[in-house]
């Protein structure tokens, strides 16, 4: 995890009201009464909600769908006015927004305009980067956009290995990136984003864990976090990504050289309760797993977002979960529950 940030907690529980914390407080219920008793109970809105800027990248990361060109989905940009409109309904009782799916946001030429809007909101905003777009004019406008968290992307601390996943990548140019930020923080005298690195672990990079360390305290950004890589094709590791050392990994290996999953798949899941996800296109979906958006709860364009979250696909999904995870092919491949550094 990113070092604890007192600035940043606080700034995150300032933007509390009393109707978002009431609200908190029965979706919670709702989750434990759910998990208790194995019947779908919604109370009360999500806490967190995120936004699909684009589906669009630069990179050509090896498990990435964006990366990959893989979406069996359309590709596009999130427009600011949809956005706009869905902040309207959703901020009275919306705590946490995060600005990432797929793609990388950076390519949306709205997407600061956007930060900026969700920010006059008084809601807590994130978002997650490769770094290569944070020359010195986006980083001042990221800086005075509001932007509560920014996670920046660095898989390596020497160019030869941060390529082997970052695929196109240029580490120079990201470090510069995030040196940007901390100038441009320091210059307009703002206490955000919190700026962490987050370190995606994979077998060409985990000997470097100690040396991104040093990196992140040399560049001068908040802190850093280690990752555990999701591969898709995990039983057979064709891309060589999964780490040697056990607590760097989702997966266990097998007797006959393959992997399996170490999540042993308990019948409930608290993102179903709090934290949907919605496409640049105004679909719906319950989790961040969904790369593909298979499992579309609504969509936006055609109902609101009150209407979706209490309609019954959305029900007969949350007691799926509650039935069978196992069943859902969303699920087979979540680190929801997965105990990883020590397990």
């Amino acid at each position: 995890m990113p070092e604890f940030n007192w600035n940043d907690t606080v700034n995150l529980f300032s933007k509390l009201s009393l109707r978002r914390a009431w609200n908190g407080v029965k979706v919670l219920s709702s989750f434990y009464v759910s998990k208790w008793t194995h019947k779908p109970v919604q109370w009360g809105v999500p806490v967190s909600v995120s936004f699909e800027p684009t589906t669009s990248c630069n990179l050509r990361c090896p498990e990435c769908p964006s990366g990959l060109r893989a979406f069996t989905r359309p590709t596009g940009m999130l427009e600011k006015e949809f956005f706009q409109d869905m902040i309207n309904q959703l901020a009275p009782d919306l705590l946490y927004l995060t600005f990432y799916f797929q793609g990388e946001p950076y390519l949306n030429p709205e997407f600061l305009t956007m930060v900026a809007y969700a920010s006059g909101k008084k809601i807590y905003t994130a978002t997650s980067t490769n770094g290569h777009y944070l020359n010195d004019e986006n980083a001042r406008k990221t800086v005075e956009s509001g932007l509560d968290r920014l996670i920046i992307s660095i898989d390596g601390t020497t160019q030869e290995v941060y390529s082997q996943y970052r695929v196109g990548g240029q580490l120079e140019k990201v470090l510069a990136g995030a040196a940007n930020i901390v100038k441009w923080k320091k210059k307009l005298g703002s206490k955000t984003p919190f700026i962490f690195f987050q370190f995606l672990v994979v077998r060409p990079n985990e000997h470097q864990m100690e040396e991104a360390r040093t990196l992140a305290k040399k560049t001068g950004v908040d802190g850093i976090r280690f990752k555990t890589a999701q591969i898709y094709d995990y039983e057979n590791d064709p891309n060589h990504l999964i780490p040697q050392h056990s607590k760097l990994t989702r997966y266990r290996k097998k007797p006959d050289g393959t992997y399996e999953s170490k999540n042993q798949l308990n019948n409930h899941c608290w993102r179903l309760w709090q934290a949907p996800v919605i496409t640049w296109d105004g679909l719906v979906v319950p989790c961040c797993f969904d790369k593909d958006a298979a499992h579309r709860m609504g969509d936006l364009r055609k109902k609101s977002f009150r209407e979706i979250w209490q309609d019954e696909e959305y029900v007969h999904f949350r007691r799926q979960i509650l039935q069978g995870r196992s069943n859902i092919d969303i699920c087979s491949n979540c680190s929801e529950g997965v105990k990883v550094w020590g397990s």
